[in-house]
């Protein structure tokens, strides 16, 4: 069973840069695939960026791609997500998830879910 400990989400400016962290605990993290996805309020859940369990295989969503960097850390056990050039339409609840095996952009994929961190980018 692993858990999941998103931290970072804040209110920032548009234009500003942040980094979400998501510390992982009870399974061998480098066995697991992760991914960050966002919810918007009133939207649906939406995906963000995924890598494979070495971070060699990285995939973004179209707008946030270029902005948005994913990456992990297995002896730390951390996967970050390095957000830069934020603009307001970027406002939500970030969560991180794994799974074992291929990365996917379907949250329904994933096993293992984080509770979330608030992000809010004021224009």
């Amino acid at each position: 069973q692993v858990q999941l400990v998103e931290s970072g989400g804040q209110l920032v400016q548009a234009g500003d840069s942040l980094r979400l962290s998501c510390v992982a605990s009870g399974g061998t993290f480098s066995h697991y695939a992760v991914g960050w996805f966002r919810q918007a309020p009133g939207k649906e859940r939406e995906f963000v960026a995924n890598s494979n369990w070495n971070g060699a295989s990285t995939y973004y969503t179209d707008s946030v791609q270029g902005r948005f960097t994913i990456s992990r850390d297995n002896v730390k056990n951390t996967v970050y997500l390095q957000m830069n050039s934020l603009k307001p339409e970027d406002t939500a609840v970030y969560s991180c998830a794994a799974k074992r095996g291929r990365p996917e952009v379907y949250g329904n994929s994933y096993d293992y879910w984080g509770q979330g961190t608030q992000v809010t980018v004021s224009s």
